[in-house]
């Protein structure tokens, strides 16, 4: 199975993208299965003129992006929240690739406040419908996101462990099922 995780936050110094690399890290630990990493940083998409229905009508400069959008089984979107909802980075990309029939989506929001990005949360989960993906129902929201994981994407705050845990384990059951049941 190949999943992606998405680092949806544009910012040079970007505290989101912390949790990304966190992810990045456990699930390769916990699983046999294809784990990557998408930075927005590191793919600049023009504002939205074209819709890549696949990996071949897709430019050139966005053709390895293309393709490792095409061949995901699964998706994890890390976003900051911005103005109550998720970065505009994150949404850009995801306009290039509209369509995610039977892909599931596991959401996963930070912020350096108290509430963690939970209203990104909700605008995501609108967007996965959109997308005709299947949202993973457990959340998993980072408050304090600068107190819980060091620059280097390691977890610092040992009491965060148990939703990481239960995020990932539930993220992992969900998406199998699925592939296995197409």
């Amino acid at each position: 199975m190949n999943i992606e995780i998405i680092s949806g936050s544009p910012r040079a110094q970007s505290l989101t993208h912390r949790v990304a690399i966190f992810l990045h890290k456990i699930l390769n630990e916990k699983t046999e299965h294809h784990i990557g990493l998408i930075d927005v940083r590191d793919n600049p998409l023009p504002p939205i003129q074209n819709v890549f229905v696949n990996a071949d009508a897709a430019p050139a400069e966005h053709k390895e992006l293309s393709t490792r959008m095409f061949a995901a089984d699964a998706f994890i979107l890390v976003t900051p929240e911005y103005n109550g909802s998720y970065s505009p980075a994150l949404k850009n990309l995801l306009d290039h690739f509209p369509k995610q029939h039977h892909k599931v989506f596991g959401i996963a929001t930070a912020s350096p406040g108290a509430f963690g990005g939970i209203r990104a949360t909700q605008q995501l989960q609108l967007l996965v419908n959109a997308l005709f993906g299947i949202g993973l129902p457990y959340l998993l929201v980072v408050p304090l996101v600068d107190k819980k994981f060091d620059a280097d994407g390691n977890l610092i705050d040992a009491t965060f462990q148990n939703q990481i845990d239960t995020f990932v384990h539930e993220f992992i059951w969900l998406a199998e099922a699925v592939v296995k049941a197409k």
